[in-house]
């Protein structure tokens, strides 16, 4: 055997090892991507699930106070005024929610841009 094919063969095993070790990184920054996205949106649905029990809770009492409030002369025109209320204030919150869901950024964004960057390097000559 000829000694030329050695420091070949060490290159490429050099091209590999690095391949691999950016890889493992760009896998280390996926995952803590993924956990930072879990603890943000266990966040979120707990603050939201409390936010809407609470608003229920002042709706009922609401409610109960314009009703009695207006029992002996207006109760049906106040309850049909406050289903109005309460119906435009569902539809304009479903309307943000969806709208805040389509312009949601990437999940991975950064492991993306990782990944964009390291394909620019090695395309270069």
């Amino acid at each position: 055997m000829t000694t030329d094919t050695h420091p070949q063969h060490g290159a490429v095993r050099r091209l590999l090892g690095s391949a691999f070790a950016m890889f493992h990184t760009r896998l280390e920054l996926i995952g803590i991507e993924l956990a930072e996205e879990k603890e943000r949106l266990l966040g979120m649905l707990l603050l939201g699930l409390a936010a809407m029990l609470l608003g229920v809770m002042a709706l009922i009492a609401l409610t109960a106070l314009i009703a009695i409030a207006f029992w002996d002369t207006w109760r049906l025109q106040a309850l049909a005024g406050i289903t109005i209320v309460y119906a435009l204030g569902a539809l304009v919150c479903a309307l943000k929610a969806r709208n805040s869901w389509r312009n949601a950024p990437p999940v991975f964004q950064a492991t993306l841009e990782e990944f964009q960057k390291d394909r620019e390097i090695l395309r270069k000559p």
